[in-house]
């Protein structure tokens, strides 16, 4: 379906990140793939991975930094040869607001969690614009979860991330909708990601999800993968939050 797009995905760290489950799917379905990282403690995993699928196009981005975000894309479109598609997958808490109270959350880590996990999606929506405006449109994706939406144990301030990250994404569509850029989130079931695996209570999440969902299971991040790639495809849904979770958003106990 996606034969020939050329697509950016931020957030791959290593072969368990979400990000690189949807690398996977957008490969398989024919696009062209580029790259960020975050740093040099994952440079060599991301470089590693990007190689299994074809690309050697990986550039050093600092989500909370304007000027690293547009020499990033400045320097992916000249190697595309254009922008089609964006895959958004940044997200960060201090892990000690993971493990106390919401309440007790400082002011300084309270904008850190909002700058990385729900600006840099606008930000780098603003640099895609004029690149997917010149290719008649694009689309972009971005990862959230149902702790935006409820209070989720243990999840405390990404939870509030990840509710701006929804309504960004949502005033995002509507800005980006005249110019045919499409702007959705993917809302995942807990997977088993280095940085799912950092909340506390995880596993007691995943007991919680195969045992409560309507489906009896949990999801993986090929399962991610699969509805990120339908949403970066289809032509008339925009500002959607699509649920993989094996229904568990669905029920009420």
């Amino acid at each position: 379906m996606l034969e020939g797009k050329l697509a950016l995905i931020a957030g791959v760290a290593n072969k368990r990140s979400i990000a690189w489950g949807i690398a996977e799917e957008l490969h398989a379905q024919g696009a062209r793939l580029a790259f960020t990282y975050q740093g040099e403690r994952v440079e060599k995993n991301v470089r590693d991975l990007a190689a299994t699928v074809g690309s050697d196009l990986c550039v050093e981005m600092d989500a909370r930094d304007d000027a690293s975000i547009k020499a990033a894309f400045d320097t992916i479109v000249a190697g595309l040869g254009g922008l089609d598609l964006l895959v958004h997958s940044i997200a960060f808490a201090q892990a000690h607001d993971l493990q106390q109270r919401f309440i007790e959350t400082k002011r300084e880590d309270f904008w850190l969690a909002l700058d990385v996990s729900a600006y840099s999606l606008v930000a780098m929506a603003r640099e895609a614009e004029p690149h997917m405006e010149a290719r008649g449109g694009g689309s972009i994706v971005t990862m959230t979860y149902l702790g935006g939406e409820r209070a989720v144990p243990g999840y405390n301030v990404m939870g509030v991330a990840k509710s701006a990250l929804d309504s960004s994404m949502k005033y995002l569509a509507a800005d980006l909708g005249p110019k045919n850029i499409r702007v959705n989130a993917v809302s995942a079931g807990p997977v088993r990601t280095l940085a799912g695996r950092s909340i506390p209570g995880f596993t007691v999440m995943e007991e919680l999800v195969a045992g409560r969902s309507p489906l009896r299971r949990n999801v993986d991040a090929h399962d991610v993968g699969k509805a990120a790639a339908y949403l970066l495809d289809a032509e008339n849904v925009t500002g959607t939050v699509a649920y993989v979770d094996a229904g568990y958003h669905a029920m009420g106990m």
